[in-house]
């Protein structure tokens, strides 16, 4: 057999029932544990700022719950959590996906809750929440 004639034979083909498509590469789970490490930085600069009285956020605003300080330190809270479910998924621990999954979606509630504060920031970051929880879970489990 030459070089240039096709191979055929089973060992071509992936088995049966497993899909590898042009996104089988782990190369999402990456952006997303990337991405949720970001969200843990600007959600613990977003948290000091709040606790400490900063002036860039939007005056007189009133919250469903909570003041300002206190939505300040749960977002410190949530970025420390955010910034262990970016290292787990990072070094591919088991069920580190669905950690990151569940605290980026505690974010995205957040952020909606804190919107009158600072409007464009928390509409920024809950964007990046839904694409974080999208490739976590769209191609998470994706193996090359």
């Amino acid at each position: 057999m030459s070089m240039t004639e096709p191979r055929s034979g089973a060992g071509d083909r992936p088995p049966e029932g497993v899909f590898l498509g042009a996104d089988s590469s782990p190369t999402w789970v990456m952006f997303s544990a990337s991405m949720i490490g970001l969200l843990a930085i600007m959600n613990l600069i977003y948290g000091i700022a709040a606790v400490s009285d900063a002036t860039f956020f939007v005056g007189e605003t009133e919250f469903v719950l909570g003041g300002l300080k206190s939505w300040g330190w749960v977002l410190i809270l949530v970025s420390i959590a955010q910034g262990a479910a970016s290292l787990a998924i990072a070094g591919q621990l088991a069920g580190a996906r669905w950690a990151g999954v569940g605290i980026v979606a505690v974010n995205a509630i957040i952020q909606m809750l804190i919107l009158p504060a600072y409007p464009w920031w928390a509409a920024m970051l809950f964007s990046l929440d839904v694409l974080v929880i999208y490739g976590l879970i769209a191609h998470g489990a994706r193996k090359a």
